[in-house]
């Protein structure tokens, strides 16, 4: 059976340091220019029913360095779920391909795709989740702290799948979660749940930001609408207007806070352009972590189906 990548729920702690161990050796290799071909003749089908120019660029880049090819599947060129089952899809592309990435809006449909695949299957994103999104952020976080000790991360706006994969990633390592925002827009309560009960890390649901944030090591935000959710936006925009992340708020830590966001921003709205462009920002960090972070992924399922 091979081993996918679906939710971070799905690997212990000492794995997952593993992932995030070997995504720093990745990221050094590559900096170095130095050749590094694992993949060689080997294709990944990256599956988008959502369009996304991060996940493409960072995965395809990715794979290619690594000796591999990457076929991309848009929107138009499969439908999954719509026009064809998704275990059919899933049986057919193990045939043809070594890995599959799908960035899809219902959860169970990666689920699906992973329970007939032969081959690794990674979540580039679904409407519960993003795994590969907090690898990236966590690793981000360790490379500019030195350390994961005593971490507050204060989230700001929308209970989305960035805060279910982050209260994920609390049930493996230890930390203290802020989720602030209007209220309506709360995580999923079973993942709360899950944190709560692995007695590691604390949880915190907030509605007041200024409150919220105070001695927060990090303040992480996403846009207020995200893809699916456009129609939503203006009234969203008036919802979430006082979870804006900007200076007042940042200077209010009482530390020296790093901002993370996961891209795209809509400067003006969840983040302030100066914020974005601030010391304290270490946004496209994090953004250029996202294909180290892959490449560990992918390297890390294949090792241990050899």
């Amino acid at each position: 059976m091979p081993k996918h990548f679906l939710h971070i729920s799905d690997y212990d702690t000492d794995e997952l340091w593993e992932i995030l161990s070997l995504a720093r050796e990745l990221k050094i290799k590559f900096h170095k220019k130095e050749t590094y071909k694992p993949f060689q003749d080997r294709s990944l089908a990256m599956i988008f029913a959502k369009p996304s120019a991060r996940t493409r660029v960072s995965f395809e880049t990715g794979f290619e360095w690594m000796g591999g090819h990457a076929l991309f599947l848009g929107p138009n060129d499969i439908g999954i779920g719509k026009r064809e089952a998704i275990k059919d899809i899933s049986r057919l592309f193990s045939r043809y391909n070594d890995v599959i990435m799908a960035r899809l809006f219902d959860h169970q449909h990666i689920v699906e795709l992973a329970e007939y695949a032969d081959i690794p299957v990674i979540n580039g994103l679904t409407d519960y989740n993003h795994p590969c999104q907090i690898m990236t952020d966590i690793l981000t976080v360790w490379e500019h702290r030195g350390n994961l000790d005593n971490l507050k991360v204060c989230y700001m706006g929308d209970g989305n799948n960035i805060v279910n994969s982050w209260l994920q990633l609390a049930t493996r390592f230890s930390m203290h979660f802020v989720c602030c925002g209007p209220e309506g827009y709360e995580p999923d309560s079973e993942t709360v749940n899950r944190v709560n009960d692995s007695d590691l890390s604390s949880y915190e649901l907030s509605h007041d930001p200024l409150s919220a944030v105070k001695d927060a090591d990090i303040i992480y935000t996403d846009v207020w609408a995200s893809m699916g959710q456009k129609e939503e936006a203006e009234e969203r925009e008036k919802i979430f207007a006082p979870f804006q992340v900007n200076r007042t708020l940042i200077e209010s830590t009482g530390k020296d806070t790093l901002f993370m966001h996961c891209l795209p921003a809509e400067r003006g709205r969840e983040v302030t352009d100066s914020v974005m462009e601030s010391s304290n920002s270490i946004v496209f960090d994090q953004a250029e972590n996202r294909m180290h972070a892959q490449n560990a992924i992918m390297v890390y399922l294949s090792q241990i189906m050899s």
